[in-house]
């Protein structure tokens, strides 16, 4: 880039009113030279002229958060390898053409979705599962572990019908069990299990009331293997009280509180000051009470929790050690002890760095996670004598935060650099209305240009533009002539070569309904574009959303960058008709669940994927489009039948009140009211042109054949049924 010159006599003053000019024969700054913006850490690769889809797997970190499930291929898109290490090169499937897929109009053969968009992969799901189920195999069997492993999923990460259903079906031969930590929570985990092994968990956990318990003790009576877990020493007379009026023996864990914790985010729910659990002294009267009342056989299983996202196996060995010290107590006791619960916490690597002093990283696998738990519970019960229990985790991150990825598209993207001179003659114009102190900085960047002082042209700069805004706001200049002067200003920044390269760009999203925990406390997701890969990221950004309030960004990534890669959008580089598509990876835990409805915007559609045999390697087995801003107004107490009835009561009143024929007002009227009907069936978000399914002609066509609006759901992959909803009169 050229730098910056000035078209002066330098032995004389500068006169008011030249122009800046590109003089081309000085060297272009180093700042810039490369074509793209400055960066630290992993977007340093961006420099030189060369570009692979090797460097934006580097630049990206993909191949360290996404091993072993998601790839940059040959065509420069994200790659889904849904089983995982052994998916062959035939089975993987290119997430661009889901996206497609999902969000191309029907008339193109796609199922008409609107952005945001969840896609679901059971089958990466499944090798989670399968993956952790192998990992304490291979620990128990390699140490000599005389008991065997069998996990429950916390539903709480992820309650989608689809996702719970999933995993009890995966999960069967494994004894694979569910967690509830509520009423609705109990009820769907009932449900579920009905379908999965009679030997599989059902672990009742948080706090508890008389319906809470009595629900309970039915699952017992219902023949599936439920434990009520202890959170509070109050709760023990609950128990004891409904299972005897229900004549149903119980079975019960605790929850002990250990003095094991760890120092992150996610520490802070575990320690002797924690929530939830009894500490020792409450232990053991509950011991006694249990005795007392001729059960103390019914005392089965040992609870404890030091954290989500445990760092160090060497923490986890730790508060492994400890709990399993209280279960050899409780054995020692009389306790009718078989099972060990060590929680949650096995940590996912969001960053890729491998390291044990973050919060979105930890510094093990699995396979090591599995041994340390085995090694440790081993190790006690070896020194006290006591029996080997069965050993259970709720792993509910490690298990469901790789099978979903949110896919958004970036709108637009928002720049203040100016790409061309300002005219002499408007520079003249402008330079004629300033006050003094105003020109005498005017004179003063100029002179430092002629000589080629770059700081100092940016330094009066600055004064030039702040003294100008003065001026605007006494009322002494003028929008355009202010608006001059920035134009001025950011051209000037631009030449010599110190502008803001970052930019913001508009994503049809919003945080606080998707991405609720980086609002919250800045956890962080990779984010990364999902096709495009094979090209050089020119522009550095952050991302909008479509909210109402300035926290609704992510300004943080992965890698500690406050600004990511990003190409230009708005042409139709890669084929794709300009749309530029990014995901957010590894939030299949929580997300969904602690989504609101911030400024009424819902949740996204939702399809479900499975690895085929199909050409293009996948089959779409399920799309549910977001919920409507019918439905997002329901949620709030209003009622969007009635208010569409206000609104073309108000319309005939408005109509009536003009001029026109009868069969015109007819017409208008009918116009008027169908517009304003499909606005409550269609989702919050922006709606492309390109895709959106609710165009007119989709709408008059809709009336005929569908009730009144598309809502679509694909039952399998070959057969596409089209569920009807309400008829609203137009």
């Amino acid at each position: 880039m050229p730098a910056l010159g000035c078209c002066v006599d330098a032995s004389v003053s500068p006169p008011l009113g030249y122009a800046f000019s590109w003089d081309s024969s000085l060297p272009a700054p180093e700042l810039f030279s490369s074509g793209v913006p400055p960066a630290t850490n992993a977007a340093a690769v961006t420099t030189g002229s060369h570009w692979s889809t090797d460097l934006s797997s580097a630049l990206y970190r993909v191949d360290g958060w996404g091993a072993p499930y998601f790839s940059v291929n040959s065509s420069g898109d994200i790659s889904v390898r849904p089983h995982g290490t052994d998916t062959l090169p035939h089975q993987e499937i290119d997430l661009l053409k889901v996206v497609k897929k999902a969000s191309d109009p029907k008339n193109l053969g796609g199922l008409g979705l609107q952005m945001p968009l969840v896609v679901r992969f059971p089958d990466v799901l499944k090798n989670r599962l399968e993956t952790l189920q192998s990992a304490f195999d291979m620990a128990v069997n390699s140490q000599g572990y005389e008991a065997h492993y069998q996990g429950v999923y916390p539903v709480k990460c992820n309650q989608d019908r689809f996702v719970v259903e999933d995993i009890v079906k995966f999960g069967s031969p494994y004894r694979f069990g569910l967690e509830a930590g509520s009423k609705p929570e109990l009820l769907l985990a009932m449900n579920c299990l009905s379908k999965g092994s009679a030997d599989a968990l059902l672990v009742c956990n948080g706090f508890k009331d008389t319906e809470y318990i009595s629900l309970a003790l039915v699952a017992r009576k219902l023949l599936l293997n439920t434990v009520i877990v202890l959170e509070q020493e109050e709760e023990l007379d609950l128990v004891i009280d409904i299972s005897r009026k229900m004549a149903v023996r119980p079975v019960i864990g605790l929850r002990a509180k250990l003095r094991t914790k760890h120092s992150g985010h996610f520490g802070s729910t575990s320690g002797e000051k924690g929530k939830f659990g009894l500490t020792t002294t409450q232990i053991l009267r509950v011991v006694k009470k249990l005795d007392e009342s001729g059960m103390l056989d019914c005392l089965q299983l040992l609870h404890f929790h030091i954290g989500s996202q445990i760092p160090t196996t060497e923490l986890l060995a730790d508060g492994v050690g400890e709990a399993t010290q209280i279960y050899s107590e409780l054995v020692r006791l009389g306790a009718g002890m078989k099972f060990i619960d060590i929680g949650g916490g096995l940590g996912i690597d969001y960053d890729g760095s491998k390291s044990s002093n973050s919060d979105v990283s930890v510094g093990y696998g699995v396979e090591e996670y599995a041994s340390a738990v085995v090694q440790a519970v081993l190790y006690v019960c070896d020194r006290k004598g006591v029996k080997h229990p069965v050993i259970c985790s709720e792993s509910g991150r490690a298990i469901v935060s790789h099978h979903s990825i949110l896919i958004f598209e970036a709108v637009s993207a928002s720049t203040t650099h100016v790409s061309t001179q300002p005219s002499s003659g408007g520079l003249q114009s402008l330079v004629e209305i300033l006050n003094e102190d105003a020109r005498a900085d005017y004179r003063n960047l100029s002179a430092a240009a002629v000589r080629g002082e770059y700081d100092t042209c940016l330094l009066y700069s600055d004064q030039l533009k702040q003294r100008c805004v003065e001026q605007f706001k006494d009322g002494s200049l003028d929008i355009e002539q202010l608006a001059a002067v920035d134009s001025i200003c950011d051209w000037v920044s631009k030449a010599i070569g110190v502008a803001d390269p970052v930019r913001t760009y508009h994503v049809n999203l919003s945080v606080f309904t998707s991405i609720p925990d980086f609002w919250g406390f800045s956890q962080l997701f990779p984010i990364v574009p999902i096709h495009r890969l094979d090209e050089k990221p020119t522009m550095r950004g952050i991302l909008s959303d479509l909210t109402c309030d300035s926290d609704g960004k992510v300004d943080k990534f992965i890698g500690g960058e406050s600004s990511l890669p990003l190409h230009e959008i708005g042409s139709n580089a890669g084929g794709d008709g300009g749309r530029y598509y990014m995901g957010m990876f590894l939030g299949g835990a929580y997300e969904e669940a602690l989504g609101g409805l911030h400024n009424l915007f819902g949740g996204p559609s939702v399809v479900r994927v499975l690895q085929s045999d199909s050409p293009h390697s996948f089959a779409v087995t399920r799309s549910v489009p977001g919920p409507s801003c019918a439905d997002v107004l329901r949620a709030m107490q209003f009622e969007p039948e009635l208010m569409f009835e206000t609104l073309k009561h108000r319309a005939e009143e408005f109509l009536e009140q003009g001029e026109g024929e009868g069969e015109d007002k007819g017409l208008a009227l009918a116009s008027l009211t169908s517009s304003l009907a499909q606005s409550f069936h269609n989702m919050p978000y922006l709606v492309s042109s390109s895709s959106c399914c609710f165009t007119a002609e989709a709408t008059a066509s809709a009336n005929a054949n569908n009730g009144g609006y598309y809502y679509y759901s694909e039952d399998n992959a070959a057969d596409c049924a089209t569920e009807e909803d309400e008829i609203w009169s137009y």
